[in-house]
Order: structure tokens, then C-alpha cells, then sequence
């Protein structure tokens, strides 16, 4: 069932996704080392360091998290533009494209981060696909309709 009220609710929900991915993006370099991510950035340091962590690899963790960033922030650009035509165009494409980034994205990212055994990568993953599948599919669901009955 489709309601024109569900459908904005929906792309109101994955531009507020996009938002939060350029503002974290923006943040990653400035805040990387903040104390918040101690205990995320110790996990990850003791999965390849064991107890005993070196200083350098301390600094290292800190330069791929600020690092990592600007791709945050690249990917929110990209996700922003495919929603934006999406939304305008009603275009199962663009929510296809972006589902199918999210499925390239995610398995690969969660059996890196398991073969390192950081957990904590596994969680946000999770939260990212839990919050951001269910209205993509939705909208590529609806938009589909949309274009196959014109």
C-alpha cells in the first residue's frame, strides 16, 4: 500500500541518514582522537595489538579514522545526489543504486572487520543497513509501481 504521506516520510528519513553521514564525515578528522572513541579505538588497537599497545599504532588508528572522514563524506555526496533524483524523479534506479551500494558496502565491510575481530565495526554496520534498507526498499518499491502504471 502506498501513501503519499509514507513515501515523504521516507525520503525525509534517508536524507536525515545522509545528513548524519556527512556531518559524522565532517567531524571523523577534527574529533578522531576525542575520549568519546577510547574505548571503540582500543577495541580495534588490542584486535591487532594484543594488551600491550604501541604509541604508533595508537597514532595510526587515529590517522585511518581521520582518514576515513573525507570518503564518509564523499559517500554522503553521492547518496544525497541519488536520493535527490530519486525523490524529484521518482526513480526506482536511484534507490536501487543505492540499495545496491549498501550491499556491495556492508557484507565486505562486516568479514573484514570479523576476520579482525572488531565487533564494534560488525555493530554500526548493522545499524546502518536496520536504519537505511527498509525505506530504500520501500521508496524502490513504490517508485517502481509508480513508473511500470505510467
Amino acid at each position: 500500500m502506498h501513501s503519499p504521506s509514507l513515501r515523504q516520510w521516507a525520503i525525509r528519513w534517508m536524507f536525515a541518514t545522509i545528513v548524519t553521514h556527512l556531518v559524522v564525515g565532517m567531524l571523523l578528522p577534527w574529533f578522531a582522537d576525542a575520549a568519546v572513541f577510547r574505548d571503540y579505538h582500543r577495541g580495534i588497537e588490542t584486535a591487532f595489538w594484543g594488551a600491550s599497545v604501541p604509541a604508533q599504532a595508537h597514532a595510526q588508528q587515529i590517522w585511518w579514522i581521520s582518514l576515513f572522514g573525507p570518503t564518509v563524506q564523499s559517500a554522503a555526496l553521492w547518496m544525497g545526489a541519488l536520493a535527490y533524483i530519486g525523490a524529484r524523479q521518482r526513480s526506482a534506479f536511484a534507490w536501487g543504486a543505492l540499495i545496491a551500494g549498501m550491499l556491495l558496502w556492508a557484507p565486505q565491510d562486516m568479514l573484514v572487520s570479523l576476520r579482525a575481530g572488531c565487533m564494534d565495526n560488525i555493530w554500526i554496520d548493522t545499524f546502518a543497513l536496520v536504519t537505511m534498507l527498509p525505506p530504500l526498499v520501500y521508496l524502490f518499491c513504490v517508485d517502481r509501481k509508480q513508473t511500470v502504471h505510467t
